[in-house]
């Protein structure tokens, strides 16, 4: 079986030939108008990747506390490197507690069924009482619509190939990627799968209330993303 860290590693390596730096500012925007709203002294990103998000609202929120974890040993190198406060562990496996905790860019969509339930009882456990979850989802328009299909991308030392389809609620992107190291091309190949998710299920099992959702339209023609803040009981 592949290592996930493995897939996410080839992510971080092709992340800006995705069109995901041009759509962020949008989606940021959500979270900085919510957090705006909420008296918090702390925050943990959860995959938080190359901390771009983390860097910007740690620029907006000077006073408070921000912290990164991603799974991506490549990506944390990134953040670090950056001058993100991250590190590269497991949600369940890291220690302290948080007034706010973000999942962002659809990350919660990474997880089976079978693991969000195990997820969310240790983000529970990471959320100071009365703390809050601020979280995207992709909509069934946003697989269905706009991440299906093919796509390439390349530049002078990199050319990118991904086949996706969604099918019975699982999204699967093929990646393809070779990259030039000197006179040589390096083939890499990984599948990154994720699922559709239910947002009142999500707060069901976590014990939260939704206390907003807002649609969010970043690629197609109609809403491909949820915004959602939810609060622990």
């Amino acid at each position: 079986m592949s290592n996930p860290a493995d897939a996410l590693d080839l992510y971080a390596k092709v992340e800006d030939m995705l069109g995901v730096y041009e759509a962020a500012p949008k989606l940021y925007a959500h979270y900085l108008l919510a957090l705006r709203e909420i008296d918090f002294d702390t925050l943990l990103d959860v995959g938080c990747g190359s901390g771009d998000f983390l860097l910007q609202m740690q620029g907006a929120f000077p006073g408070a506390y921000f912290e990164g974890i991603d799974l991506s040993p490549e990506m944390v190198r990134r953040a670090r490197a950056r001058g993100a406060q991250a590190e590269c562990i497991d949600l369940c496996e890291l220690g302290g507690s948080f007034d706010v905790i973000t999942c962002v860019f659809d990350m919660l969509n990474y997880l089976r069924k079978e693991e969000l339930s195990s997820f969310l009882g240790c983000l529970v456990k990471r959320l100071n009482p009365g703390g809050y979850l601020l979280c995207d989802l992709n909509t069934l328009y946003g697989f269905e619509e706009v991440a299906v299909g093919a796509f390439t991308a390349e530049d002078a030392d990199r050319f990118l190939a991904i086949e996706s389809d969604f099918d019975a609620g699982i999204y699967r992107a093929d990646f393809t990627l070779f990259e030039r190291r000197g006179e040589c091309w390096h083939k890499h190949s990984q599948t990154i799968r994720q699922y559709e998710h239910d947002a009142e299920k999500i707060a069901e099992r976590a014990g939260m209330e939704i206390l907003r959702c807002d649609p969010v339209t970043l690629y197609g023609e109609e809403p491909d993303k949820l915004f959602f803040v939810m609060k622990r009981k």
